[in-house]
């Protein structure tokens, strides 16, 4: 996940005094930062450090990353004057983001770097609301109400998105993962209906660079066959479904990321290893799984229990 390092003193003390919006757009962060869980765990592959907002601060939206909040907008877009005013993203908006890929492909030496931009369901609800939500309910009142504005809002969205994860690809990232944290308030029906075309123009639109595309959602075990649909070649299944469910769910032809509770990581080693085990024995069933957590890291986690998990899941995928 996207936050494997947060909870590293190192990155802490790489951070400190600096923003996170500032940090996503200065490489030399960007590529210590990506590189620390590397370095701690030997993972098999390096996750771009970003965050979802950094291709809609690139265009002009005024917004920043308040610590312990999230983000917030400044001007929240909640009628078509408002949607206008996103325009594409092009490379030169986003010269720090080609810096930090190349650089961190060098610097990784072959360990796979996989890309990351937020999904357009996600995007939307912060640019709606404000920030964050727990309800989401001005974002539905506009996807129910008005869903003229809500499709050409998911539009401009889904552009600047694949735009941004086709700009990391050209710098030399090896696959990517769209990550729409939000997407699991919408029921079935509307995300096939509201959220689903949006999200297909997204891979379909990388379909061309022959890179592995994860999607992955927070509380969408409901929504796992529709995301299977999607067009990615992974989907990333959180820790409330188990993996052998989950491939039933989504379907042939796609492997499985996840789904270890970030929370187990706070027991016991002894509580830890079976339910990593019972990850492992699940994810057999699918046609390809990529261990993982379910969701990010949280921030206070030991990281010698993290270097342990990765250590186990390592000796037992050799086995």
């Amino acid at each position: 996940m996207r936050q494997a390092g947060r909870s590293l003193p190192e990155y802490r003390r790489v951070r400190e005094g600096t923003s996170m919006l500032a940090a996503c757009a200065t490489p030399d962060l960007v590529v210590e930062i990506t590189m620390q869980p590397v370095r701690r765990y030997s993972t098999d592959a390096a996750i771009f450090f970003s965050d979802i907002v950094v291709p809609l601060k690139a265009i002009g939206v005024g917004l920043d990353i308040v610590p312990g909040v999230g983000p917030v907008v400044d001007s929240p877009i909640r009628d078509a004057s408002g949607v206008a005013s996103l325009r594409p993203i092009e490379p030169g908006d986003v010269p720090y983001v080609t810096e930090s890929v190349q650089s961190l492909v060098k610097e990784l030496d072959g360990v796979p770097l996989i890309g990351f931009a937020g999904g357009p369901f996600t995007l939307a609800s912060y640019l709606i609301e404000g920030g964050p939500s727990k309800n989401h309910d001005r974002t539905k009142a506009m996807m129910y109400g008005e869903p003229e504005l809500w499709h050409e809002l998911m539009d401009r969205l889904t552009t600047i998105t694949l735009a941004f994860l086709r700009i990391q690809v050209a710098a030399g990232a090896s696959a990517i993962q769209l990550f729409d944290s939000w997407v699991g308030a919408v029921a079935p029906v509307d995300y096939r209906t509201y959220v689903l075309p949006h999200t297909s123009k997204i891979f379909a639109g990388l379909a061309d660079l022959n890179v592995p595309r994860i999607h992955f959602g927070v509380g969408t075990g409901e929504l796992l066959g529709l995301m299977g649909e999607a067009g990615a070649d992974v989907v990333g299944v959180d820790w409330r479904v188990p993996l052998d469910e989950a491939a039933l769910r989504v379907g042939a032809g796609k492997a499985l990321q996840g789904n270890l509770d970030p929370a187990v990581l706070f027991a016991p080693w002894d509580v830890v290893e079976p339910r990593a085990r019972d990850v492992l024995e699940r994810g057999r069933v699918a046609e390809g799984h990529v261990f993982n957590l379910g969701h990010g890291v949280l921030p206070s986690t030991d990281p010698d229990q993290l270097a342990r998990l990765a250590d186990f899941v390592h000796e037992a995928s050799a086995r």
